[in-house]
């Protein structure tokens, strides 16, 4: 039986860049096919290819053993052909309904739009699926991991049966990814076939029927999970052997750099997200912050770096009370940051990449002599951090917003890092990082905790919340409930604070009571 997809020497060229280089790929009946690289290797522009938001220099499409031309999304989706992005497309102040319809409305009597008939039909795919989406529901009043779930019914109400995932656990929480996990089997059980696209070596083994991996725009190798493992599929990525292992020497905590006391901040709603928090972050130490998302990380982070405002408490960095401080007076105290959300608080998504580099200095030497930019000083510095941190484009002219995710995020990091901090406070650095950049992304932090910075760490991944900390503040509903010395951490003691165990009463590893501090 002819496979269900197959991608014959695919060759995608833009100016300076071969994005894919003759790439062959073929997508078989309820297959799970994962496509793995490194960030800029090339899998989203084959995907975006597949899709119809680019058209390929060279190749042909092969969907159920007949040629075609996908020249637009609305081509792919008459070939059957769905695809979920990383960056979801949906429209906050609509429904679920509204969503779902747009660009394919169903009329009554060819001029009414039929909701009732479109939400039902949600719902029949929600049960069969096993989606659980409220039709009704209004897409900003939905956490993450259902508003991707919309995203795949928008695919089903079309009839697509080839699903295109790209990064689909990058923003999602550990329950979340399980829920996705059992929603891709359901998919695959009930005759579609999908690709899966991610950086993540775990998911993959887990998940994936065959895995093919991309480099430099080009296929270096085809595998299972039966035949790979973790270490030999990142050597394959990347061309080298990589450390899964984060290598760091015991911490030796200085003077305190972040203090908070008594802490309180209102959400968007105007809820409390931030309850009466109060801890210290020292000179030379990494104190992770781990939590099911949605528990107040968010508001703590931007309380911190002046993006929101507190309603009573205390914040000083350095001895210096910064409450409600400018973002830019905590930037000069030698405060960096790495924010959760890299498009809307990391990047001006129209400017180059030079421009984004000299973001926090531009107005200070050698960016600027007086009230003049130094233009030619900020394209130099920008040559040297894209080289250094691997960033994948074109020029430092390019514009930030064209980059890959992971490539926008090494941005961020390379600003952040390249220059001399107190204190980083990193919410999710390593968010859509491959597994090379992650690698590099983890020395460096652990470098700048060695000069003597405090590092505040905010991550929903506990495996690199446990990688990283030397000492782990666990948050649940707006809370520090506990402080937990890192070396006696384990993921499921972890897991169980964040899921509201009481502290006093859940059983501590190893039993080494003074090493954890329950905060009450």
């Amino acid at each position: 039986m002819a496979p269900v997809l197959e991608l014959r020497n695919i060759t995608k060229r833009f100016p300076g860049v071969l994005a894919n280089d003759h790439i062959s790929f073929t997508l078989e009946r309820n297959e799970i096919h994962a496509l793995l690289g490194e960030n800029g290797a090339g899998k989203s522009t084959l995907m975006n290819i597949l899709y119809g938001l680019y058209q390929p220099d060279e190749g042909e499409i092969i969907v159920r053993g007949q040629p075609v031309k996908i020249h637009s999304p609305s081509d792919a989706i008459r070939a059957g052909i769905g695809m979920v992005h990383q960056h979801f497309m949906l429209v906050p102040v609509l429904t679920v309904t509204e969503n779902v319809m747009l660009g394919d409305e169903m009329l009554t009597g060819g001029v009414f739009l039929d909701r009732r008939a479109a939400a039902q039909r949600i719902r029949n795919l929600s049960k069969q699926y096993g989606l659980e989406v409220d039709p009704d529901a209004y897409i900003k009043d939905l956490p993450v991991g259902i508003q991707q779930r919309v995203e795949i019914i928008k695919l089903l109400f079309r009839n697509a049966d080839i699903l295109i995932l790209d990064e689909p656990t990058a923003v999602l929480t550990p329950q979340e990814v399980n829920d996705l996990f059992r929603v891709i089997r359901s998919l695959v059980d009930q005759g579609k076939s999908l690709i899966f696209i991610t950086h993540k070596l775990k998911e993959v083994l887990a998940t994936a029927d065959r895995i093919t991996v991309l480099r430099a725009g080009r296929v270096v190798g085809s595998t299972t999970p039966t035949q790979a493992t973790e270490a030999s599929l990142a050597a394959m990525m990347v061309g080298r052997e990589v450390s899964l292992e984060v290598d760091k020497a015991k911490a030796k905590p200085g003077d305190v750099v972040l203090s908070l006391e008594h802490l309180e901040v209102l959400d968007d709603r105007l809820n409390i997200a931030v309850d009466d928090v109060t801890l210290d972050v020292r000179a030379g130490e990494i104190l992770g912050v781990a939590g099911v998302q949605g528990n107040g990380q968010t508001e703590l982070v931007e309380v911190i770096t002046g993006l929101r405002q507190p309603v009573s408490g205390r914040i000083r960095i350095l001895d210096h009370d910064v409450t409600g401080a400018a973002p830019r007076r905590i930037t000069e105290l030698g405060v960096a940051h790495v924010p959760e959300d890299r498009q809307r608080d990391g990047l001006v998504l129209s400017y180059p990449v030079a421009d984004n580099i000299a973001l926090q200095e531009y107005y200070k030497p050698p960016f600027a002599k007086g009230v003049v930019i130094d233009e030619r000083a900020i394209q130099q510095e920008a040559a040297q951090l894209v080289q250094q941190f691997d960033i994948r484009t074109p020029s430092v002219q390019t514009p930030a917003g064209s980059l890959s995710g992971g490539n926008q995020q090494k941005v961020i990091v390379a600003r952040e890092l390249s220059r001399p901090i107190r204190l980083l406070v990193a919410s999710q650095p390593t968010r859509g990082l491959d597994v090379g950049s992650i690698e590099y992304i983890h020395k460096q932090i652990v470098r700048k905790r060695d000069e003597g910075a405090a590092v505040l760490l905010v991550s929903p991944e506990l495996d690199e919340i446990l990688a990283l900390s030397d000492r782990i503040a666990v948050m649940y509903r707006g809370r520090v409930v506990a402080i937990v010395s890192a070396d006696i951490a384990t993921k499921e003691y972890l897991g169980l604070l964040m899921a509201g165990a009481d502290p006093a009463t859940t059983p501590i590893p190893e039993r080494r009571h003074e090493r954890v501090e329950v905060v009450t």
